[in-house]
């Protein structure tokens, strides 16, 4: 019988380094696995608390077929409080089950997993679906996401030398372009959210629990939105842009701006196709329009990256195995 094993925080992030087109691909391979129909995505599970609004913790099991064969459930928490404490908002813990038996092979520490894996899937929309190298990029929001965000972008070979940060904390907004310029040696600065949208690739990465984008708001033609925080937009700066989403459905709940969009008109005519579907030349896009990209976050995407971290940290011989950790091992 299979052991089981731990793998740490730390370990997570030395494999993690350096690896960003190897997780890009990752991402990219998932994404069409699911399209092909060889996954189980249910619905993500929110636990919220009556006495803090902001906060949850949310359930995201699933399964991927194709070469992975993997089950598990990503357990990740969302408490917007610790920042002003100077702690990470987000924290979380990753199972993979093994597919022929079903037992738990491994516990994984899982925020960095899950900002590479969100990350990694915003530098495969930017480079599927750019028309041209984007001379000017809007962060919006100055923290964790926002950091790994530029990180694979970067990776992905999409210029960060002109960055506009706006966060409504000037200090998050200070420490990322302190880093964007020591780091990659980027000309950037601290700027007005309107100076932000006005650039030609622009990243949400906020815990905005409603729209602050005006409803007249409109992007111009060209541009690219990646709407990662999923909740930024007014539901009306959406109707006249290309939708791509990584799935449709599991984008259009918990009032995103998709969602939004969904209940202002009672349809999905804006909907243009997800992000597999023009990696394969499925979609048809429309060059006169802007493109936003919306993804929901699939548990199948932490399982890809996870195990593959998994796989790497087997043959390095960074897990740390539980011996006993399965109380019964055999029937009778």
């Amino acid at each position: 019988m299979a052991g089981f094993s731990v793998l740490s925080g730390n370990d997570v992030q030395a494999l993690l380094d350096g690896s960003e087109k190897d997780v890009i691909e990752q991402v990219r391979a998932a994404y069409l696995t699911h399209h092909s129909g060889d996954t189980v995505n249910p619905d993500s599970y929110f636990l919220r608390f009556p006495e803090k609004p902001d906060a949850r913790i949310i359930a995201l099991p699933a399964y991927l077929g194709g070469e992975a064969g993997v089950a598990g459930i990503k357990w990740i928490s969302s408490f917007p409080a610790n920042v002003a404490k100077g702690e990470p908002r987000a924290s979380a813990v990753l199972v993979l089950n093994d597919y022929d038996t079903g037992r738990p092979l491994a516990l994984m520490e899982a925020a960095g997993i899950s900002a590479a894996r969100t990350a990694a899937s915003a530098a495969l929309a930017a480079t599927a679906l750019s028309a041209a190298a984007p001379a000017t990029v809007g962060v919006v929001g100055g923290g964790v996401i926002a950091r790994t965000l530029c990180q694979y972008l970067h990776a992905a070979a999409v210029p960060l030398d002109r960055v506009h940060c706006h966060d409504l904390d000037p200090a998050s907004a200070k420490a990322l372009t302190d880093h964007l310029r020591g780091r990659y040696d980027s000309d950037a600065r601290a700027s007005t959210l309107e100076a932000a949208l006005d650039c030609d690739l622009v990243l949400f990465a906020t815990t905005a629990p409603t729209p602050y984008v005006p409803a007249e708001h409109r992007f111009r033609p060209g541009q690219l939105v990646l709407n990662i925080s999923l909740r930024d937009l007014a539901p009306e700066t959406l109707l006249p842009a290309d939708n791509v989403f990584d799935d449709v459905e599991h984008c259009m709940k918990a009032n995103t701006s998709p969602h939004l969009a969904e209940q202002l008109t009672g349809g999905r005519d804006f909907v243009t196709g997800t992000l597999a579907g023009v990696l394969l030349g499925e979609v048809a896009r429309h060059p006169d329009r802007p493109t936003v990209f919306s993804p929901f976050g699939l548990g199948v995407l932490d399982l890809a990256v996870g195990h593959w971290l998994y796989r790497r940290a087997l043959e390095e011989g960074r897990l740390t195995e539980l011996p006993g950790f399965f109380g019964e091992t055999r029937r009778w």
